[in-house]
């Protein structure tokens, strides 16, 4: 039977294909959204934030700590890229969100499977006519032109078939008609372009953790995690399997107490603490989170043998992400 032998977490943000020195740039955005979210469900600009915590991130945003912090975390991500090369999967299923990438608003499935035979990205809004800090983003998320990966496609038709016996609702997606609209995006050429050190092919499991109403809660993706694992434990085929959760941790507001109880219940194998994560702290892109309890609940038979944890702060009030990185296996495989 097909066997999951390999569970990788990692958090995909553009600032992690940016310098240190350039990710002023996104605090710009940041200085502009007017929906920044926190952990306790609210919403604010960037002023109410600056009044309601005061400038006590300054010292976070000191350029030699952020490039520090820059160095750790592509260092785990070096060392997740050994991991993945190690273990040699037949398959990798990257579990990401689709942020208006391939759906949108007319079509917004809270979960679904890709069964085609080639992943195809688009560009969106990482085009040529963008700043050169968002091409070269763009080129970190292999969205900076039209690529064509490898996919499992039976593997995908397969597992879509099985978790529908197992009762779960899962969208089925076969192709891409005109990637110059819509197409993959940034969740899955991230993993790809970052970790990959040859080719694979990849099964994209989509989940709908940005867009209400149709958002799943964290005991429903755990839930849906677990049948992902029995559908392919059922599958005939002599495979090794890895899992891959795309994004998170907290952001655009890092909740480093948030990412913290996410990685302490994952290094304690704490199944409740994952499931009891609330909506409220959900939103925005600290939703990313639910891919990586998803994973957790595909993935609970293995040991977590790493998880590291980089606060990537980017103005003084706050703004920036919680980057986490972790892979669970069987025993160690690096160093």
């Amino acid at each position: 039977m097909a066997q999951i032998t390999l569970g990788i977490g990692t958090s995909h943000s553009p600032m992690l294909n940016l310098s240190a020195s350039q990710w002023q740039h996104r605090a710009e955005v940041d200085f502009k959204n007017p929906k920044l979210t926190l952990s306790d469900g609210r919403t604010v600009n960037y002023p109410e934030l600056l009044a309601e915590r005061g400038p006590k991130f300054r010292d976070q945003v000191e350029i030699g700590l952020m490039e520090q912090r820059e160095k750790a975390a592509h260092a785990a991500l070096d060392r997740l890229g050994d991991v993945l090369e190690r273990a040699a999967p037949d398959v990798v299923v990257i579990v990401g969100d689709d942020q208006a990438e391939l759906f949108s608003s007319d079509n917004q499935p809270a979960f679904a499977i890709y069964h085609g035979d080639e992943i195809v990205t688009t560009t969106g809004k990482y085009t040529k006519s963008s700043p050169d800090w968002m091409q070269q983003v763009g080129k970190g998320f292999l969205m900076d032109d039209i690529y064509r990966l490898p996919a499992a496609g039976k593997f995908g038709w397969e597992l879509i078939e099985r978790l529908i016996d197992m009762e779960v609702d899962v969208a089925s997606v076969g192709g891409v008609k005109d990637p110059s609209k819509a197409g993959f995006g940034h969740a899955y050429g991230f993993i790809v372009k970052r970790l990959f050190r040859r080719s694979m092919p990849v099964v994209p499991v989509m989940l709908n953790t940005y867009f209400a109403p149709n958002v799943p809660s964290a005991s429903r993706c755990y839930d849906v995690g677990r049948k992902l694992r029995a559908a392919i434990e059922a599958m005939p085929s002599d495979l090794k399997v890895a899992v891959v959760a795309s994004g998170g941790l907290s952001h655009f507001v890092v909740d480093e107490q948030l990412d913290l109880r996410v990685i302490d219940a994952l290094r304690e194998g704490n199944e409740q603490g994952l499931r009891s994560v609330p909506r409220e702290a959900l939103r925005s892109g600290s939703s990313e989170i639910l891919n990586w309890i998803l994973t957790a609940g595909a993935v609970d038979h293995l040991p977590l043998q790493m998880a590291e944890y980089q606060p990537l702060y980017r103005s003084e009030a706050g703004t920036g992400v919680g980057a986490g990185f972790c892979y669970w296996a069987a025993e160690p495989l690096s160093n």
